[in-house]
């Protein structure tokens, strides 16, 4: 049964990720140390990424923020975590190799390395997240392609 939740994860790699709407995930005191090094602005600032850890679950505790339009009629922005599942973030971001690039007919593509372990360890891999953001509607799609380790 152990080799079935790896070949689960290959099958299905795109339905992993999940995108919310902030929550407990996005106190301030989970933004990752130097803040410098791990966020990020685009779109002439009006979108910000930044990394996050919330210390528990040890192999779940890494979510990327999100900060993005459209604004609410206050000006706040969108505010969206990503992470590997509902309840569990990665067990790590590699922030420092966050790539990002536009295209005006995609919106904002990001690709960032990420580390995922599965609740109970049987399974760890590492992936490249990739989500895109349309700013007009707000809308991010995610993928991730699991790394052959």
């Amino acid at each position: 049964m152990k080799w079935l939740i790896p070949l689960l994860l290959l099958a299905t790699p795109a339905a992993a990720q999940s995108v919310s709407l902030c929550d407990w995930q996005a106190l301030a005191q989970a933004l990752v140390e130097p803040w410098e090094e791990n966020t990020r602005v685009f779109a002439n600032g009006n979108v910000r990424l930044a990394a996050i850890d919330t210390v528990e679950p040890v192999n779940g505790a890494a979510y990327l923020l999100v900060l993005s339009p459209p604004r609410s009629e206050l000006g706040e922005r969108q505010c969206c975590v990503v992470g590997f599942s509902d309840q569990l973030g990665f067990a790590a971001i590699y922030f420092d190799r966050l790539k990002a690039d536009y295209d005006p007919a995609v919106g904002l593509m990001f690709d960032v390395p990420v580390q995922i372990v599965t609740a109970d360890a049987s399974f760890s891999n590492g992936g490249l997240l990739s989500l895109t953001l349309n700013q007009s509607t707000g809308a991010m799609t995610t993928n991730m392609a699991l790394g052959r380790e």
